[in-house]
């Protein structure tokens, strides 16, 4: 039975354990939620920062959500075979003294292996865990078991939760979309993961569990639209099972993590997700290359920051080198998506102000500084992939002198490169289109040679550089 104001009910456990709720607030009400897309809803001014942490646990998952009051959400615990060392240990290495909602996103042993371990910490030598919400589906497993013997044994509140339930998480919105009711696929468990959206401000995280085809289909169904998120964790550990065609189409994400081991003994990520990223030009972000992988939004944009520098291309992940999970270590700002440079990261200057910005740009002579974008033609007419002529960047020289372009090159975001051949000059005045297909090459347009779609439809970096590698050029559009 579903309590009044959308509340998680709280779960009875027959035969098993009684929960007495006492620890921790009942979550309440939510106002409305803002979406990236869907319906027009006005979108309030977000205030400080939320950090979403994708902590390395190799064949496993495991999220941190911080919000801007310093609350805390831990969205399942790494595998049943490390007994949830490596997530202890990252919580205690960020300093984490208390979780206010434990969050099960099903209860499959790579998902909840460390709920006990983490339970019995936190409410013996830390602040304690606030509640715990899990889908209501057991599992015939020890890890399962030893989960539950840890909620009663320290009288902690666990909750049954389903889509249109509320947990309340300060300013940060919390929708719940998953598992619906009835559930799906004879109760089988990924097929009914928790499915969190999340939303401060202008930007969301979607982390869809393990959802599979099924829950896919029935979350485009039930919101299409709404379910646009500036980033998604992949389902299922990147497998092709999750992360269909129409999901993403629907989410539109402009980043997506994935978490699983570098040799998974499952091939994750699958390859036919990554070619299905790769045709949406998604950049990818991968646990097991860029180890932690930390992202900081303050409402208008999102930090992507990582441990380790690695390819960003889906059809490139593995290329990067393997970091191993619980692998120590800063993470350091390498993208940005959307909005001004998040305050304190690392592309941002509070020593520089707008007037000397502007005299650094009157008196460059730097080659290259009367450089403009022109024309960014993202969405080409028809289907991307039918069409990639019709995908374009376009840059004019709107100095006096010309520019020798040679060897220079262009780069999006997901970090996907094009080098102007050798010897190629723009004339003052001159306008140069570089299409994303193939051609041959002219004073006015220049082709990439990509054999599938290069600038992302939902907003996208175009990055120019010098044969130095210095960045000569960055205009981010949505």
């Amino acid at each position: 039975m579903e309590l009044p104001g959308g509340k998680p009910r709280l779960l009875l456990l027959v035969g098993i354990v009684l929960l007495a709720g006492c620890a921790g607030a009942v979550p309440g009400d939510q106002g409305p939620t803002s979406t990236d897309g869907g319906t027009e809803q006005a979108v309030e001014t977000a205030n400080g920062t939320v950090e979403v942490h994708y902590i390395n646990v190799g064949q496993s998952v495991s999220t941190l959500v911080v919000g801007p009051e310093g609350e805390t959400m831990l969205v399942d615990t790494g595998h049943y075979n490390d007994d949830g060392e490596h997530v202890l240990e990252y919580l205690r290495r960020h300093d984490i003294t208390r979780i206010d909602h434990l969050v099960a996103s099903h209860n499959d042993a790579d998902h909840i292996g460390g709920n006990a371990a983490i339970i019995r910490y936190y409410e013996t030598e830390a602040d304690g865990v606030g509640a715990v919400y899990d889908p209501g589906i057991a599992a015939s497993t020890q890890t399962y078991a030893g989960y539950l013997d840890a909620v009663e044994e320290h009288d902690v509140t666990l909750y049954e939760t389903r889509e249109a339930d509320a947990i309340q998480f300060g300013d940060v919105d919390v929708d719940v979309l998953g598992p619906p009711e009835p559930y799906l696929e004879n109760e089988a468990r990924n097929e009914n993961s928790i499915v969190l959206k999340l939303t401060h401000g202008e930007t969301s995280f979607l982390l869809s569990g393990d959802a599979e085809g099924d829950q896919e289909e029935y979350l485009v169904d039930a919101y299409g639209a709404e379910l646009r998120s500036t980033v998604l964790k992949a389902g299922h550990h990147g497998s092709s099972s999750s992360s269909s065609e129409a999901f993403l189409d629907a989410v539109e994400p402009k980043a997506v993590v994935v978490s699983s081991d570098y040799d998974s003994q499952y091939g994750h990520p699958h390859d036919e997700v990554l070619r299905r990223l790769s045709d949406r030009s998604i950049p990818t972000y991968w646990t097991a290359t860029h180890g932690d992988v930390v992202l900081v939004s303050d409402g208008s944009g999102v930090s992507v920051r990582t441990q380790r520098d690695a390819p960003t291309d889906p059809l490139a992940l593995r290329d990067g080198e393997p970091i191993a999970p619980g692998t120590s270590g800063d993470v350091v700002e390498r993208a940005r998506l959307g909005g001004d440079p998040v305050e304190g990261g690392s592309g941002s200057d509070a020593d520089e102000t707008d007037d000397a910005a502007e005299e650094d740009e009157a008196s460059s002579t730097e080659p290259g500084a009367a450089l403009e974008v022109a024309a960014i033609n993202a969405d080409a007419e028809g289907d991307d992939r039918q069409n990639l002529n019709d995908e374009y960047v376009a840059f004019e020289n709107a100095g006096d002198d010309p520019i020798d372009l040679g060897g220079w090159t262009l780069e999006d975001e997901a970090g996907r490169s094009y080098e102007f051949p050798s010897g190629f000059a723009l004339d003052a005045g001159a306008t140069v289109t570089v299409r994303t297909g193939s051609g041959t090459d002219t004073p006015t347009d220049l082709y990439w040679g990509s054999g599938s779609a290069i600038w992302n439809n939902g907003g996208d970096t175009v990055i120019l550089s010098n044969p130095d590698g210095e960045r000569v050029l960055e205009v981010t559009y949505e």
